[in-house]
């Protein structure tokens, strides 16, 4: 009936594997986890104790091949109809979360999205850019994302046919951090693949710090510019695109760029401090984009 797909890198995903397989169990379906391992560090000894289990099977991949490949290759081994990718960080909400799911599955949908929540205790100084940013930007209401039907989906908490992943598959030549997941978004986007909007999520329990996630910030944006010269993503399709193009009719570029390079230490200063501003982090984007590309 379901096969649980979960890509791990670095992370300990036992306890989550731990729950599913209770959760399933309990209700008595067919269904297999399927882990895999992206050439991690870091615990793949914990990692190796889900062979023992029943119908839960891990891999470890011989090279590191980006997400997108690895959900693709997970999604070849999974032997059920549907299939659910998860977020190795992230536990369910509930005791209920796969019956949830499994009762929608009987109306035979497409796609069911369950969205996503972050925990409610305040992390520590270092590591709270992160969760604000979660908290503000990637918790929305079920009633939102009703309203903005293909704008709020992560590909994690994602039920599909796996007949979709087989046709439209993660864009495999993403090998960094981020944007994936709007390439593929698109593309069910454009190919008018209908998405069911529940109320089913997951608690993400992402522990990044600071500068990490600053980093990865930065990842994402040098991938959304190399795939917008590659004319894999429309320079419409996100909200920083949007902006470039609004200053660059405006003749502003330079001034952004200029305001970016003379404030972009009291700005990194404000996002590792207790009191994050999100607005300088979307500013901070923009200027490090001015600068890729107009270098």
């Amino acid at each position: 009936m379901l096969s649980i797909l979960i890509p791990v890198y670095n992370y300990n995903v036992l306890p989550l594997v731990l729950k599913l397989k209770d959760q399933a169990d309990n209700l008595g379906i067919e269904y297999e986890i399927l882990v895999q391992d992206d050439f991690s560090q870091k615990f793949t000894d914990e990692n190796k104790q889900i062979n023992t289990l029943e119908n839960c099977f891990f891999f470890l991949n011989p090279k590191n091949l980006g997400r997108g490949k690895n959900i693709n290759l997970l999604g070849s081994k999974a032997k059920y109809d549907y299939i659910l990718i998860m977020e190795a960080d992230a536990l369910p909400e509930n005791g209920f979360y796969l019956k949830n799911y499994i009762e929608f599955l009987l109306k035979s949908p497409s796609i069911i999205f369950g969205g996503v929540k972050y925990p409610d205790v305040i992390p520590s100084k270092e590591k709270l850019l992160r969760w604000k940013y979660g908290i503000k930007r990637e918790t929305k209401s079920l009633h939102h994302r009703l309203q903005n039907n293909y704008d709020f989906i992560f590909t994690w908490n994602l039920v599909l046919k796996k007949e979709i992943l087989v046709q439209f598959p993660f864009p495999e030549f993403i090998k960094e951090y981020g944007y994936e997941d709007l390439v593929f978004i698109q593309n069910l986007r454009l190919n008018a693949i209908p998405v069911t909007h529940i109320e089913n999520p997951l608690i993400h329990y992402n522990n990044e710090d600071n500068i990490d996630f600053i980093e990865k910030s930065k990842t994402a944006v040098r991938n959304l510019h190399n795939l917008v010269i590659l004319h894999k993503i429309d320079s419409k399709s996100t909200r920083l695109t949007k902006i470039y193009s609004l200053l660059n009719k405006l003749h502003l570029i330079g001034t952004t760029k200029g305001i970016y390079r003379i404030t972009r230490k009291k700005i990194l200063a404000n996002l590792t401090s207790g009191n994050p501003n999100l607005y300088l982090l979307d500013f901070y984007k923009l200027g490090y984009y001015c600068d890729l590309k107009n270098s």
